[in-house]
């Protein structure tokens, strides 16, 4: 028998608890706090969900209380697309670290050569799109005899982009005698032919979008890689009173207390593993003004009532929609007017736009502050605790220093020189600059500063040069100004963007549409 932990009253194996811990899992959402109980039981499982919700998890955890350690493929899932396919992997992956799973994407796209390699090796996950787990098939180079879990995620979009028969050729090499779970959005008649054909009395779940309002609030987002200098910068400009700051994990708080606490800000924070006492203290400090910053856990801020709360800070982007609508609700009380931030990187924006989409809200772009913006907002903060220094005297021992200089430099000189070091210490601003250029294109045969880009869909689909620079600028929110030359192909098409905004590019249109095209978005490669 496995020694066992509870998500939520979910109860699990000690290694699978300690890996979705790891993952900033701190109780169910409501489609895995449904599915997984059933899935562990053995039942088939028809899961009607969106996006956001939770659902590679909902299949995820119970397939490593399931596998075993045997290097066969046990448990299969199918993606329709390879994006989906590299996510799933990852995050199944995550799941299984402490158990050792071995997890392999197969797509199209990718050397076969490699992905027989990686199977011949022995791997007990597979997550794969249709068309190319079929040619492994065909080859006889993937061995299905052991799977007893099958998966289909996205199922309507599978059947949109035109697998149904090749998703019935899988069904017919599986074993028959295996647990069958299909996740969709949407339930057309074809998936519930399907369902009907090759599931075993599968429970349905539901999981219906809460209607969420967005209270009064103003809301901004910052995109940055470098978010620990930027969340500085902004709480150096921010005239904030209270501010909670929220983190994925109870490690990511604890992180992220330390850092500013080192830095010289009042902070402190809240998460599942302090006690009641340790909790009570920090509130106290929190509501008798000796904290200007609470970081915490969604889970760990639940129930809290307190007033005057004029920031919410998003240094994690929360997992779903209805997280972001509860986090920001603690600002924007009785009447007053709130701030909501929140700090993305470049592959977090398409997570926005789920969130502006479903909360049915506006989350307006923002540029980080600059050291002269900061400068100028704390001019007056710094002037007034110059003045309580010269007035509480006890300087003297500075005197012989200035005195050295005085002769040689302008005494107004020496003293900005001065408030500068306290500023931003010996590096000047060196320390705030962030570092946006670290991920790298490589070679895309783009003009220097910026990143080519190939969509496969050209003149044959009706494209022209105005939907393309229509489509980056909404979608991706980018000024149509500053997107390159474009070459529109019978096929498919080139698209050079600045370099430091490329991977938000790739990000957000990759598998969206254009005049109702769905296209593919990659780096094009060096000419």
């Amino acid at each position: 028998m496995k020694e066992n932990g509870y998500f939520g009253t979910i109860p699990l194996s000690k290694k699978t608890l300690a890996s979705i811990t790891e993952m900033g899992f701190e109780e169910p959402s409501p489609i895995q706090s449904q599915t997984i109980p059933l899935v562990i039981e053995g039942n088939d499982v028809i899961g009607q969900a969106q996006t956001g919700t939770g659902k590679t998890a909902a299949f995820g955890i119970p397939i490593m209380e399931r596998i075993t350690d045997q290097r066969q493929i046990q448990a299969l899932i199918l993606t329709p697309t390879r994006e989906l396919a590299i996510q799933v992997s990852e995050e199944i992956a995550k799941i299984g670290k402490f158990r050792r799973v071995k997890t392999l994407p197969i797509y199209g796209g990718q050397s076969i050569d490699r992905q027989i390699r990686a199977l011949r090796f022995g791997v007990q996950v597979v997550i794969g799109t249709p068309g190319r787990l079929l040619d492994h098939i065909r080859r006889n180079t993937i061995k299905l005899n052991a799977v007893k879990m099958l998966i289909l995620d996205e199922a309507d979009e599978m059947l949109d982009m035109g697998f149904i028969e090749d998703i019935e050729t899988i069904f017919q090499n599986i074993p028959t005698d295996r647990q069958t779970l299909l996740f969709s959005a949407t339930m057309p008649q074809a998936i519930i032919n399907l369902a009907e054909k090759y599931m075993k009395n599968p429970v349905t779940i539901t999981i219906n979008k809460e209607q969420l309002t967005v209270p009064l609030i103003d809301q901004f987002y910052y995109e940055t890689r470098d978010k620990i200098n930027g969340l500085c910068r902004v709480l150096d400009v921010e005239t904030a009173e209270r501010t909670i700051i929220f983190c994925r994990t109870k490690k990511g708080v604890d992180d992220l207390v330390a850092t500013l606490q080192g830095r010289g800000y009042m902070a402190d924070g809240l998460h599942g593993d302090l006690s009641q006492a340790q909790r009570d203290r920090v509130m106290k400090k929190f509501r008798d003004g000796k904290l200007e910053i609470l970081i915490a856990t969604d889970v760990a801020a639940r129930g809290l009532d307190i007033e005057h709360i004029t920031h919410v800070i998003n240094y994690d982007i929360p997992q779903d929609p209805e997280s972001y609508v509860h986090r920001i609700g603690r600002t924007g009380r009785a009447g007053k007017k709130g701030v909501a931030i929140t700090f993305i990187g470049p592959r977090e924006y398409r997570q926005l736009k789920i969130i502006e989409k479903v909360a049915k809200t506006r989350i307006v772009r923002r540029q980080l502050p600059s050291p002269a913006d900061i400068l100028d907002r704390q001019r007056e903060f710094i002037k007034n605790h110059l003045i309580q220094t010269i007035a509480q005297g006890n300087f003297t021992d500075y005197h012989p220093i200035i005195s050295e200089l005085v002769d040689e430099y302008d005494a107004v000189d020496i003293a900005a020189a001065a408030l500068k070091l306290f500023q931003e210490g010996l590096t000047g601003n060196k320390e705030i600059v962030l570092d946006e250029k670290a991920f790298t294109f490589g070679n895309t045969g783009a003009e220097r500063g910026m990143v080519r880009l190939f969509i496969n869909a050209g003149r044959a689909q009706k494209i022209r040069p105005e939907d393309i620079v229509r489509a980056i600028a909404e979608e991706a929110d980018v000024p149509g100004n500053v997107i390159g030359v474009i070459n529109i192909y019978e096929k498919f098409t080139f698209v050079e963007v600045p370099e430091d905004l490329a991977e938000r590019v790739l990000s957000v249109m990759h598998k969206n549409t254009i005049k109702g095209y769905r296209i593919n978005v990659e780096p094009a490669r060096g000419r």
